[in-house]
C-alpha cells in the first residue's frame, strides 16, 4: 500500500499549470484511462459522447462560487485580505487573514464606507471569525467581493463566469469543482439526448480540498468536513442504476468522497450535513464505476483519491504520459475520464 507523502510528488513544469480555460470549455483535451487494461489514449473532451452510453448515470456538483476574496482596510489604513470559509450564523463567517498576525481579537476591517467586519475570534490554525456589519451580507458580497481563483492562477480572468460550472447553481464553495468545467451546455444536452441520466448533488468545496497534507503517513491526515446535499429523487435513481448494473460516473472529487460517504452500505442514503471522509489506496469502493476529474496538485488529497481509484501505478504512468504530452493541469486544465 502505498501510503506515505513523498510517494504523491512528481515534478511539473510550471508552463502546464494552464492560467486559463480552454475555449469554448469542451475543446480542452481528454485522457482517457481503461482501469482495466491500463490502455491509455488522449482526445478532446467533447469526443467524450462516444465513451458514454444510453442509461449511465452522470453525477454532478452544482455548487456555486461565491465572490469570497474581499479587499479592505483596517483603522490605522492597513491593507488587509479576506478569504471567507463559511458562512456560520447570520453577519458570522469563518475566514483566513492575510497579513494575519497583526489581526487582533476587535480589529476592524473596512470595505465599503458603512461595510466593515470585526475579528471576534482566532483558532489556533489561523482561522478567524469575522462579525459583519451588514447580516445579509449576502446580497452585497458581489459588489465588494471577488471570485477567488487559486493561488497558482496567475493571471486575472476577465470573466467570473469561467470559473464557475455552467450548472452552477446552489451558493456557498470557495472554489469551483473543477472536473465540471470542461462541460458546455450543448454537450449536456447532447448527452441527455443519447440517453445519460443527468443528475446533480450539491458539495460546497472549501478550504479542506486544498490544505496540504503535511504528515509522511498520510493515514493521519484529517479532511476539514464540508456541506454536502443529496435528494431522496437523486439517491433512488443512483440506487436502481446500481441494481440495473448500469454506470454510476462522478464528475470530480467532490461527487465521488458524497456518493461513497452516504453510500458506505452499498446504496446510497440521502441527506445532507458534513462530510469529512478522506480517500487513499486500499478503499473499497462502492458507488462509482467510473471518473471524470483534473489533473491534480503534487502531494494532495485529491491525487491520493485518484490513485485509490485507478491503482498507484497506473496513476504514475497516466501523470508522466500527460507531462509528456504537455496536457494542461490544474483548476483550468485538462480532464481524465478513468473508467
Amino acid at each position: 500500500m502505498v501510503l506515505k507523502l513523498s510517494d504523491y510528488d512528481y515534478y511539473l513544469p510550471e508552463e502546464l499549470i494552464a492560467q486559463e480555460p480552454a475555449e469554448p470549455r469542451d475543446t480542452s483535451r481528454l485522457m482517457l484511462v481503461n482501469r482495466k487494461t491500463g490502455e491509455i489514449n488522449i482526445t478532446i473532451f467533447r469526443e467524450i459522447k462516444n465513451y458514454l452510453k444510453a442509461g449511465d448515470v452522470l453525477v454532478l456538483n452544482n455548487t456555486k462560487v461565491i465572490p469570497a476574496r474581499l479587499y479592505g482596510k483596517k483603522e490605522t489604513g492597513a491593507k488587509i485580505e479576506v478569504l471567507l470559509l463559511k458562512k456560520i450564523g447570520e453577519g458570522k463567517y469563518e475566514a483566513l487573514l492575510k497579513p494575519g498576525k497583526r489581526a487582533k481579537i476587535g480589529t476592524k476591517i473596512h470595505f465599503l464606507e458603512d461595510i466593515y467586519a470585526e475579528v471576534v475570534e482566532r483558532n489556533e490554525e489561523g482561522i478567524f471569525v469575522l462579525k459583519f456589519s451588514q447580516e445579509d451580507l449576502d446580497k452585497i458580497l458581489p459588489e465588494i467581493g471577488n471570485i477567488p481563483l487559486p493561488p497558482y492562477i496567475k493571471k486575472p480572468i476577465d470573466d467570473p463566469n469561467k470559473y464557475q460550472t455552467v450548472y452552477a447553481q446552489k451558493e456557498g464553495a470557495v472554489a469551483a469543482p473543477t472536473a465540471g468545467l470542461h462541460f458546455t451546455e450543448e454537450l449536456l444536452k447532447t448527452l441527455g439526448e443519447m440517453g445519460v441520466e443527468i443528475l446533480y448533488i450539491t458539495l460546497h468545496v472549501g478550504l479542506g480540498t486544498f490544505r496540504p497534507v503535511v504528515v509522511e503517513d498520510i493515514t493521519k491526515h484529517k479532511l476539514d468536513p464540508e456541506y454536502f446535499e443529496v435528494s431522496d429523487e437523486v439517491a433512488e435513481r443512483i440506487n436502481k442504476a446500481k441494481e440495473e448494473r448500469r454506470r454510476v460516473i462522478a464528475v470530480g472529487t467532490t461527487v465521488t468522497r458524497v456518493l461513497e460517504a452516504q453510500g458506505r452500505s452499498g446504496k446510497v442514503e440521502p441527506g445532507s450535513g458534513l462530510v469529512d471522509l478522506f480517500i487513499y489506496p486500499g478503499f473499497e469502493f462502492k458507488i462509482i464505476d467510473g471518473l471524470i476529474t483534473n489533473f491534480h496538485l503534487p502531494k494532495s488529497t485529491l491525487l491520493m483519491l485518484v490513485a485509490a481509484f485507478m491503482g498507484y501505478d497506473l496513476m504514475k504512468k497516466a501523470y508522466n504520459k500527460a507531462i509528456e504530452e504537455r496536457m494542461r493541469f490544474y483548476s483550468f486544465g485538462d480532464a481524465m475520464f478513468i473508467y
